[in-house]
């Protein structure tokens, strides 16, 4: 009679012959540890990680000074008021969803290594978007209830996270699973909702309502942490472009003419819910935007998310913001970091005292 515990039983029993990168799967993979990182299959995966570690940076290394005083001196309007209240209301919450999402349902049912490892980056990154709302509030001294309660207040932002919860809800059901087919398909519209709908079409009309600000030297602290927050999320958009893109590969049986139109229907009903936010948003409009300019841009975007994920194009609107693209652009960008208040010390000469 064996002596062993069921643990070290189960260690005996499995198979010692080593991993094939070729064996790997992004989701129901059991052939291959999820732990095992190398050989890497997907690297485009791995160059994302890269990209999110080159990209690191905290809000609290950008000086507020400006911003603070400009705030309290009374120089910008209450339309303009608005624009940056609404838009900390939305993000402060907006982060927390696709925290909560990443951890809780996507890293638990992607069952390969390098996927996991972006995914651990993401969501730290999550955590420092989140950290930025709060330092944002707390250096202008602002209403902290007025912000964070403002997805549970203000309609227009209310009816966006209504929106991405009911993507969320049979995902995060803890008997949900990715083996049946119906369960494959709930987790690419999940996929689908947080990367295309939320990071890809939802956060972008506030990142040009705040870089507007910026483009003319106003609230230059808070436009410069926009800036990191829109090179993490153009990141991020790639990675799920990717994944989306990677798994529809691996399950072809799930990309029905059916649920490729269910995912239109999504787009389109998202679209409608973002230009309602930015005409809440900006009821007048301010510094050369309106509710207009921001219907063409996001059919704009919604177009262009659709074509990624190999969906027909829906609106056919031009680009109202073509600084948009060059901001995203990294290659052209400034270095973002030349600007930071502190220095990161090295590993060799970091001080524990």
């Amino acid at each position: 009679m064996s002596n062993l515990s069921i643990q070290e039983q189960q260690l005996l029993d499995t198979p010692t012959e080593r991993f094939k990168a070729n064996e790997k799967r992004l989701i129901n993979c059991a052939k291959v540890d999820v732990n095992q990182l190398m050989p890497i299959k997907y690297n485009w995966a791995w160059e994302h990680y890269q990209n999110g570690c080159a990209n690191h940076w905290m809000p609290t290394e950008v000086a507020m000074t400006k911003d603070i005083e400009i705030w309290k001196s009374g120089k910008l309007s209450e339309d303009e008021r608005r624009v940056i209240m609404r838009n900390l209301g939305f993000f402060s919450t907006a982060e927390s969803l696709v925290g909560n999402n990443l951890v809780l349902a996507i890293f638990k049912h992607v069952t390969n290594a390098e996927c996991r490892q972006y995914l651990l980056r993401q969501a730290f990154e999550e955590a420092v978007h989140t950290h930025t709302f709060l330092y944002v509030v707390d250096s202008l001294g602002l209403n902290e209830s007025e912000v964070f309660n403002m997805y549970h207040e203000v309609p227009s932002i209310a009816r966006k996270d209504e929106f991405e919860m009911r993507l969320t809800a049979e995902v995060l059901d803890e008997n949900f699973t990715t083996e049946t087919f119906e369960g494959r398909k709930q987790f690419l519209r999940n996929l689908i909702g947080y990367y295309i709908i939320m990071e890809g079409i939802f956060f972008y009309t506030g990142f040009v309502m705040i870089l507007s600000f910026h483009r003319r030297n106003l609230m230059t602290g808070i436009g410069e942490q926009f800036q990191y927050i829109l090179r993490d999320e153009t990141t991020h958009l790639n990675f799920g472009i990717d994944l989306i893109n990677g798994i529809k590969s691996e399950n072809p049986d799930v990309w029905t003419p059916e649920f490729q139109q269910e995912i239109l229907d999504l787009v389109r009903e998202s679209v409608e819910l973002e230009i309602e936010y930015s005409t809440d948003c900006l009821p007048r409009g301010v510094l050369g935007l309106n509710g207009e300019l921001f219907r063409d841009y996001v059919q704009h975007i919604a177009d262009r998310r659709l074509e990624r994920i190999g969906l027909p194009t829906q609106y056919g609107s031009s680009n109202p913001f073509p600084w948009m693209s060059e901001t995203m652009d990294l290659a052209k960008e400034k270095n973002f970091f030349e600007t930071r208040v502190t220095e990161y010390q090295t590993g060799g000469t970091l001080s524990w005292d």
